[in-house]
């Protein structure tokens, strides 16, 4: 059986290199996650280091290499298609859509548990979802690591090293030189939450779908990956969440993470500052389908 490798993963400024170490050994001694007196607090979680709890699957994650097709080649049909959204991505740079995506390119908690916040229409914190929060703590480790045996094997060049080109993160760029291209980290993580989000709250499917797609595709407009790593990133989110799906902690906490948004919403909770949100994602890739 594959196992998560060993080395840096940096989809995440979080998840570094010992905590990706880690998961693939086994998890600490579990410790209680904090949760706010109200809140009902859940049943003790392992964590790879203080304040980041451990996965929900552990060594069971789908294999990525035996999931995916091969990168495109160069010189391939596919591989100009990926060259031609990367022209198109570029020219989005110095607008809010490219802020927007330098926002998305940082999976540090507590900011990124908010980014669905607007699509679902109510508030994603640790003091407002404790429940849901931890859900997309664990959730993400489950599916950035599903990404790494392709990693790993492809080694596929990013396209700005390709390009000698920047990102919209230059502090992550040494570490993403090391790191596979194929496929893409932050798409399997936003994806794998945009399914599991749909299904908490189903009314609102077509938006946290459409959130989900655009965190992705940000990873172009950043420089950061080839369209193909996009689109495999997805496949990736759909093997881990359908992975989840039989184990009872994750269960567990879609229950609470339920009753969490609908108390929310009961409640007239909204979610705010989603107009600068909405402004940026009105602003598209040309071209990309």
């Amino acid at each position: 059986m594959r196992t998560p490798s060993r080395r840096l993963a940096p989809f995440s400024a979080v998840l570094v290199c010992s905590v990706l170490s880690a998961c693939a050994t086994g998890p600490l001694e579990p410790t209680a996650a904090a949760v706010p007196p109200t809140a009902a607090a859940p049943s003790p979680v392992p964590e790879i280091r203080p304040g980041i709890p451990a996965g929900y699957l552990g060594r069971n994650l789908p294999d990525s290499l035996a999931l995916l097709p091969p990168p495109p080649a160069k010189g391939s049909a596919s591989f100009a298609r990926d060259q031609a959204t990367h022209a198109a991505a570029r020219k989005l740079r110095g607008t809010p859509r490219y802020a927007l995506a330098t926002r998305d390119a940082n999976l540090d908690f507590p900011q990124v548990a908010s980014t669905f916040s607007c699509a679902l229409g109510v508030p994603v914190s640790k003091a407002d979802t404790p429940r849901l929060y931890l859900l997309l703590q664990r959730s993400m480790v489950d599916a950035g690591l599903a990404t790494y045996v392709a990693k790993d094997h492809y080694k596929r060049t990013r396209p700005f090293v390709f390009y000698k080109e920047s990102t919209c993160a230059p502090g992550d760029e040494d570490a993403l030189r090391k790191d596979g291209s194929y496929p893409s980290g932050h798409t399997a993580v936003s994806w794998a939450w945009a399914l599991i989000l749909t299904e908490l709250s189903p009314d609102q499917a077509d938006a946290v779908l459409a959130r989900g797609r655009a965190f992705g595709e940000n990873r172009l407009i950043c420089n950061a990956h080839w369209q193909s790593d996009v689109l495999q990133g997805r496949a990736v989110a759909a093997g881990a969440v359908a992975k989840l799906h039989a184990n009872a902690d994750f269960l567990a906490d879609m229950k609470a993470a339920r009753a969490e948004i609908d108390a929310l919403r009961g409640a007239g909770v909204p979610a705010t500052d989603c107009e600068t949100e909405a402004t940026a994602l009105k602003l598209k890739i040309a071209g990309v389908e």
